[in-house]
């Protein structure tokens, strides 16, 4: 995976799980590492206390790492910072994502994930779910107790983007958005928001990728919001990944 932000979102960073022979063979390089297992074995199956014994190693494991890390990897030391002292960046969560696939850890989202949620089922949300690598960001702040619920990271944007947009709503007749947006507006609004739950931000060279280019590109989003783009984007980018 390039850490460049030249590809379409979000599919481009979806990450899936590895297949069964690829699985045999981390855990024959590193038997600390939790098999991969389906959402429903997940839901109707349970683990083993073999499989809960692999999750607690994986676990511990990832928290030591962070610990030892907090100060030298840069996603770790913004995700430390509260408030953030700058934004993070989908680069720094692409170095943090390759420091934890080398050996000795051999670890991805999708093996993190599932290992909480064989420790801490009622806390993890969306096991059933595709990762993608901002996922990390919700790894991060779950295991350094900065949230309560592990929750796969384009879902808590929605949420912030859902409250964003009922801010907006509250503001129209204060001089803040004179008029609501139109349907056109909110349908790139979304498009805005999918960008930065795959890429943690937007920027307006990102117009100029798909999907936008298949909607008018940067030319048409200007053409929809005129002068207020700016702000939005940057009240967007402050908002929805925070």
């Amino acid at each position: 995976m390039c850490a460049s932000r030249t590809r379409p979102t979000p599919a481009p960073w979806s990450r899936s799980p590895p297949s069964a022979s690829k699985n045999s063979c981390i855990k024959k390089k590193n038997e600390v590492v939790i098999d991969i297992i389906s959402a429903d074995e997940i839901i109707d199956v349970g683990f083993s206390p073999e499989a809960l014994d692999r999750a607690k190693g994986v676990v511990q494991s990832f928290e030591q790492f962070i610990q030892a890390h907090k100060d030298e990897i840069t996603a770790l030391q913004v995700l430390y910072s509260k408030p953030y002292k700058q934004r993070l960046t989908f680069d720094a969560v692409k170095e943090l994502a390759n420091a934890i696939e080398k050996p000795p850890y051999l670890w991805n989202e999708s093996q993190l994930w599932n290992a909480y949620a064989a420790l801490e089922k009622s806390k993890v949300k969306g096991a059933s779910g595709r990762r993608i690598l901002t996922d990390l960001v919700s790894l991060v702040r779950f295991a350094i107790h900065q949230d309560n619920e592990l929750i796969p990271f384009p879902e808590r944007v929605n949420v912030n983007f859902n409250a964003w947009v009922a801010t907006q709503s509250r503001h129209s007749g204060e001089g803040r958005n004179p008029e609501p947006f139109t349907r056109d507006q909110f349908h790139w609004l979304e498009m805005i928001r999918d960008h930065i739950a795959a890429n943690l931000s937007i920027e307006p060279d990102d117009f100029e990728l798909p999907p936008f280019t298949q909607q008018g590109g940067l030319g048409k989003v200007y053409q929809l919001f005129g002068d207020q783009l700016s702000a939005i984007i940057e009240e967007l980018n402050e908002t929805l990944a925070a």
